[in-house]
């Protein structure tokens, strides 16, 4: 019985025995690793005898291969990232002549985190990491530039990298103390929230409020547009990058207005100059010739006939004259306005003349001639000296009379300047000349037909006129200033 059993130990022993020969006989044929990237091919040396070989394995949609005989050589080229088996067999018995098993990765993304680090390698904040297949570019930086930089080298490697990066809180910051500086008023301060800009504080007027949003909006960086906000995943609300609730301080009550004397000078020069020459010999004849007739009383009645005859201008006569006239006008008035308020100077004389009316009656008219002058003084800013004068004047003058009725003159200036307190404008003027020569005219009175006719004549008159509108304003501290130099010029006590 004993033997029995130790004879079947050893059968069970050697039958094991035999069979693990035989498997490992089935097993023993080359085995290669490979680690492939997609893309890239590589070359495998069989080192078997030339013969007719099959595929098998789990390649197919991984890999594509090509065997070639003469070389023995198999090229392997990677499709897509996977695991995978080649078992390569002898057509005829079946026999395993190679075992590949591979495992296909994307492209080497060693180089490419190497290339991504070497061109942002001067961009502070960010770092390089190599996660699912993809070589990941995560941080936060400061200036948006960066950022466009950023999306423009990862997106050359498409799937291989991708980035995380985003804008540092810091940065807006940053950028509300450059808005906050620049604007440069202690009563204006500029908060960061949210990727908005918010201005607070009080300002002086409108002016001010438009220039700090301006300069704001200057400072304000590119929009980053986020992901999840393109693929529509988050909506952003639309609003202003740039808040403006700086508020205008109330204006402070007015002051009294400035006091603004203006003194205007009327300055006309005339000159008249006449020089005349006639020399007159025109005798004339008149005929005086004339029938009566006559009858009764003592003397016999009969016709009566008489030859007259009248000589005029017998006697030459010379004309010689010479005239020289020189006349100079000056007016002046003076007038305190508000300043922004217009001030009037009327100075008219009524000059009276006979007219006869419908009815055949004398009547009295009147004809104005004096100066009529309209000033508006604004003063420009309170510190300043400089008056800008809205200005009217008109002057009518008398110039003689005729039969119809007095002859006049009139000039007209209407203009805007700006003169400093203390100086004096010229503010316009007016030049005229004129000049006229006759020669050998006869006068009116002479003879149509004489007997003789020794007559010349030569006049020669020239006028000339220049008028000037002379302006001097000043600023007074109040109406009353300087009236108390005309209580010392009239010796008024009160």
């Amino acid at each position: 019985m004993i033997f029995k059993l130790k004879r079947f130990f050893i059968l069970v022993f050697f039958a094991q025995f035999l069979f693990s020969m035989n498997t490992y006989a089935k097993k023993k044929h080359p085995t290669k690793f490979l680690s492939l990237y997609v893309g890239i091919y590589n070359d495998v040396i069989m080192n078997i005898p030339p013969q007719e070989i099959s595929k098998g394995g789990n390649w197919k949609g991984l890999v594509k291969l090509q065997y070639n005989k003469s070389k023995q050589l198999l090229r392997v080229y990677p499709k897509k990232t996977g695991v995978g088996t080649v078992v390569l067999k002898n057509k005829n018995s079946g026999k395993i002549l190679y075992e590949l098993r591979f495992d296909i990765k994307k492209t080497n993304l060693v180089k490419v985190l190497r290339e991504i680090r070497n061109l942002l390698a001067d961009i502070e904040g960010i770092s390089f990491k190599v996660l699912n297949n993809k070589v990941i570019v995560d941080g936060q930086i400061l200036l948006p530039r960066d950022m466009s930089r950023i999306h423009s080298v990862v997106k050359q490697y498409g799937a291989q990298a991708s980035s995380l990066v985003t804008l540092s809180p810091l940065a807006q910051k940053k950028i509300a103390q450059l808005i906050e500086r620049d604007v440069n008023n202690p009563e204006v301060h500029v908060r960061a929230v949210n990727g908005k800009f918010i201005l607070e504080g009080v300002v002086d007027n409108q002016k001010q409020k438009d220039q700090a949003e301006i300069i704001a909006k200057a400072y304000v960086p590119d929009v980053v547009v986020d992901e999840a906000v393109a693929d529509k995943k988050v909506l952003e609300r639309k609003s202003d990058i740039v808040i403006n609730l700086i508020n205008i301080r109330a204006a402070a009550p007015e002051g009294p207005k400035k006091t603004v004397q203006l003194v205007v000078h009327y300055v006309e020069l005339k000159k008249d100059y006449s020089k005349g020459f006639r020399f007159q010999w025109t005798p004339g004849l008149s005929d005086g010739t004339g029938v009566s007739f006559s009858s009764g009383g003592n003397n016999a009645g009969g016709v009566v006939a008489s030859l007259t005859g009248t000589i005029s201008n017998l006697i030459p006569k010379l004309n010689w004259a010479k005239e020289h006239g020189h006349a100079r006008v000056l007016q002046s008035t003076s007038i305190i306005a508000e300043d922004g308020s217009k001030g009037l100077i009327n100075s008219i004389t009524r000059n009276p003349y006979q007219v006869v009316t419908k009815e055949g009656l004398p009547s009295t008219s009147f004809e104005e001639t004096g100066i009529k002058a309209s000033i508006t003084p604004q003063v420009l800013g309170a510190r300043s000296d400089s008056i800008k004068l809205k200005l009217h004047f008109s002057v009518k003058a008398l110039v003689g009379i005729t039969s119809a009725g007095p002859l006049t003159s009139q000039r007209e200036i209407q203009t805007v300047i700006v003169v400093k307190s203390g100086q004096s404008a010229a503010v316009g003027g007016l030049v005229s000349n004129e000049s006229s020569t006759d020669y050998n005219k006869l006068p009116a009175n002479s003879s149509a037909n004489p007997i003789l006719s020794f007559y010349a004549s030569k006049s020669h008159a020239k006028s000339q006129s220049q008028f000037v509108v002379f302006v001097t304003p000043r600023i007074k501290s109040s109406a009353s200033s300087g009236s108390g130099k005309i209580k010392r010029k009239f010796r008024l006590k009160y």
